[in-house]
């Protein structure tokens, strides 16, 4: 006899219902904290696309983009990446649709002819001024789950998670992983 799932066990699984092994399984998905908040970001970012994809006919990469030079005025495609954690490759085609659409404009940089400033063109500040309301009043109806007692402990949560994900980024870059 084996103690290997049967067919019958791993439809079950499948489906959703429990079975002996996903109860004693030392790291269950649906409770691991990193998987949760990439759902979470996952369905926000789902919800929130269909809004600026159906009405400006953009992506995540070209919203990020627009958002962030809408935000900052100028940067290059190296800040933008860093600030909206965005692969370059990503932010370099970004910018290229973005461009194409005449939605921001490019200006070489001087000092370093490798890269350039690029910022928003007056139809990408429109897009961006009209676009803003848009997303703010979603991630209000977003929040509006959360008790208004509980968003400060939320937000101060949040802002935790993400300097402890950048340190713990670090120490694993390096080779430590005591943290």
């Amino acid at each position: 006899m084996t103690d290997a799932p049967s067919e019958d066990d791993t439809i079950e699984t499948a489906r959703g219902a429990p079975n002996a092994r996903a109860d004693n399984a030392p790291l269950k998905l649906e409770e691991f904290l990193p998987y949760r908040l990439n759902v979470v970001a996952s369905l926000v970012s789902q919800a929130l696309s269909r809004v600026y994809a159906k009405r400006y006919g953009i992506g995540v990469p070209e919203w990020r983009v627009l958002v962030t030079l809408g935000q900052y005025g100028m940067m290059t495609g190296k800040a933008i990446g860093s600030h909206s954690h965005m692969h370059k490759t990503k932010v370099s085609r970004a910018v290229a649709l973005l461009e194409k659409r005449k939605l921001l404009a490019r200006r070489p940089n001087r000092a370093d002819l490798r890269e350039a400033f690029l910022t928003l063109t007056p139809t990408g500040r429109t897009m961006y001024d009209d676009l803003a309301p848009i997303a703010l009043d979603f991630a209000d109806r977003l929040s509006q789950v959360m008790d208004p007692r509980d968003r400060a402990v939320f937000e101060r949560a949040i802002d935790r998670l993400i300097e402890r994900a950048d340190r713990l980024a670090v120490d694993f870059a390096k080779g430590d992983r005591a943290g």
